[in-house]
């Protein structure tokens, strides 16, 4: 049977919140307000982050946060000590902050902006990096100053202590490398070779190699006093960004600006040992937990990633793949609202905010729930779709299908009827609950794309197909096909990609969101499209129709919903959220919107207050 809790973060009525902004189910799982400039794992597996807003958190391995206190927004460069008893911040003052308490506890005028900030091994001394090239060392009990170097004559752009604790590696936008020692404060070697900007440094755990990242697409490898590299590492297509070695030593992560993560173990080997892709911008801080088993990537997407390093499992965060869907399930006068966040699924009673999660053990990739309240249908990373009992949340039949994942998932409005589509293979299938196989197959059912989404008419006997064609590269971006289900024919092809589809109540019009982020709406009566509305700067990936037709809604990437008129094609309202809109869904009387969130969460909007504001 499934678990079943009341949780606490089904909130109503937020203070600050919009009033039509109703009620919130779920927390936001490993998401942050803005870029993640420092992380750190805690001795007992948790993770530390700080943000550019100054937003300093806490969180548990599968993505809960646990705290967060605010520092400062006013500091361009953060960084955790090695012992995680602070937390450094520069801007042209210098201050240390207790990470339990969030308190500052020392701050000093350095009298010229920090650009990096480094901690030595036992967080005894912090050096920090200025925008005139000096380099500053200090005392981490009350901030006293040790020394003042004039390394370079530009501003510095990473630091690293040797763990040894005997030498200081500075890198600057002049491109050069030099080593100080830290007794006579002189510069013992001066390393060049990288043409483009060095943003990380860091030692080898045995205080030997030195590694710095280059915007040249290379790791670099030095062994000073020697000043040529002993070795590159050049499996990046993009400027390198990040640096991480774990505690034992075993580990070296390199990030680039592609998203793409290398972890190697051995460094004489060809290629990493492993890679994994972040989400969709650029990894600025990355960290080993403590025994070595997870590595943790964070950056300008607002995101935390964790991984298992040897498995490449990712145990928490977002899956670029994978976006939040929703459906609204009709049982005995309540709603149920399901979303699939990772491998769960949770089904909120959305008046008392009662979860039960059922249990699926797939990373879930679409939902559908039938309009009598019957059944619920879900598919994952397989050619599977499994068929849920709502009443008993039970399992009790699944479809297979010849490739996956199964992206699409679509109940007709006689609740028995369920078509299903890969994006690998073009094909969709129909299926009648109560047969044992598909009663259809249709090869191409979006000419030659990859299918995208699928929309029943409201007579159930039509369905719409949106494909994206991703090769093209004149002409047609994809295309919407219309079928006649009883006569097993192609009725007729709208040239345009799609990302989302839906029909209105009465069935006239189809609105689709296209490749250019507007919004396309045609009229079935005479096969011909009468709007093609901008508006949306990104991804549109989610349509719905109020019940009684009056508004469609559209809802983007570009964390904006918009409502439209769509006998005139008048913008009505448009409003701005703190997350991407993944999913739609309208509750059974049209009361209520429901969103499925980037950050994990849903919302319950109320359209009467979302139209007026």
């Amino acid at each position: 049977m499934s678990n079943s809790t009341n949780f606490a973060s089904a909130v109503t009525g937020s203070i600050g919140a919009p009033t039509y902004l109703d009620r919130t189910y779920g927390q936001p799982l490993f998401h942050t307000e803005s870029d993640v400039l420092a992380m750190r794992f805690s001795e007992d597996g948790l993770i530390w982050t700080i943000e550019e807003c100054g937003l300093l958190r806490q969180w548990s391995l599968d993505g809960r946060q646990i705290s967060r206190v605010f520092l400062n927004d006013l500091e361009n460069v953060w960084q955790f000590s090695p012992t995680g008893k602070f937390v450094a911040s520069g801007s042209q003052e210098l201050c240390l902050w207790y990470v339990n308490s969030g308190q500052e506890a020392f701050r000093v005028d350095t009298e010229c902006w920090i650009t990096a900030l480094a901690f030595s091994a036992d967080g005894k001394l912090l050096a920090s990096g200025h925008d005139d090239g000096s380099v500053r060392i200090w005392d981490t009990k009350g901030l006293k100053l040790l020394q003042k170097v004039d390394l370079h004559t530009v501003a510095i752009s990473a630091l690293a202590f040797r763990p040894n604790g005997t030498e200081l590696a500075s890198a600057a936008e002049d491109r050069k490398i030099r080593i100080l020692n830290l007794e006579s404060y002189q510069v013992t070697t001066t390393l060049l070779g990288h043409p483009d900007r060095i943003p990380a440094l860091v030692w080898s755990v045995n205080s030997d190699l030195l590694l710095s990242a280059g915007w040249d697409t290379s790791v670099r490898i030095w062994q000073p006093p020697q000043v040529e590299p002993k070795m590159l590492l050049n499996t990046h297509s993009e400027q390198v960004t990040s640096l991480a070695i774990s505690r034992d030593g075993h580990f070296l992560a390199c990030a680039d600006s592609d998203f793409e993560i290398h972890i190697w173990d051995n460094l004489e080997a060809k290629k990493p040992s492993y890679s994994f892709r972040g989400p969709t911008e650029e990894i600025k801080v990355m960290a080993f937990s403590p025994d070595g088993v997870h590595f943790a990537s964070a950056g300008a997407d607002h995101t935390i990633c964790v991984w298992n390093i040897k498995s490449g499992e990712m145990k928490g965060g977002p899956t670029a793949a994978v976006r939040h869907q929703i459906a609204v399930l009709p049982q005995n006068k309540k709603e149920l609202l399901l979303s699939s966040v990772g491998a769960s699924l949770q089904s909120w009673e959305t008046e008392s905010a009662h979860l039960t999660l059922l249990p699926t053990k797939e990373t879930i990739r679409s939902v559908a729930a039938s309009a009598d309240g019957r059944w619920i249908a879900t598919s994952n990373e397989t050619p599977q779709v499994e068929i849920w009992d709502a009443a008993k949340q039970t399992l009790v039949r699944t479809l297979n299908h010849t490739f996956g994942p199964i992206s699409c998932l679509n109940f007709a409005p006689d609740s028995k009827t369920l078509a299903t589509a890969s994006l690998s293979d073009g094909l969709a299938w129909i299926w009648d609950l109560n047969e044992k196989e598909a009663i259809l197959v249709i090869p191409e059912a979006a000419e030659s794309c990859s299918i995208e989404t699928l929309a029943f008419h409201p007579k159930g006997n039509l369905l719409a197909v949106g494909g994206v064609d991703f090769l093209a590269t004149s002409g047609s971006d994809g295309a919407v096909c219309l079928w006649n289900l009883d006569e097993k024919e192609k009725l007729t092809t709208f040239d345009h990609g799609v990302t989302a589809l839906c029909f209105d109540p009465q069935g006239r019009y189809l609105a689709g969101g296209s490749l250019k982020n507007s919004l396309v709406v045609w009229d079935l009566k005479d096969d011909r499209e009468i709007f093609d509305l901008p508006g949306h700067t990104n991804r549109i990936g989610a349509l719905a129709f109020s019940p009684d037709g009056s508004w469609l809604v559209s809802a983007s990437d570009d964390c904006t919903l918009r409502v439209w008129n769509v006998l005139n094609g008048r913008l009505v309202i448009a409003r701005t959220f703190d997350t991407e809109i993944h999913s739609l869904a309208f509750g059974e009387n049209g009361r209520y919107l429901y969103t499925g969130n980037a950050d994990s969460t849903c919302y319950r909007l109320l359209m009467s207050q979302l139209l007026e504001d």
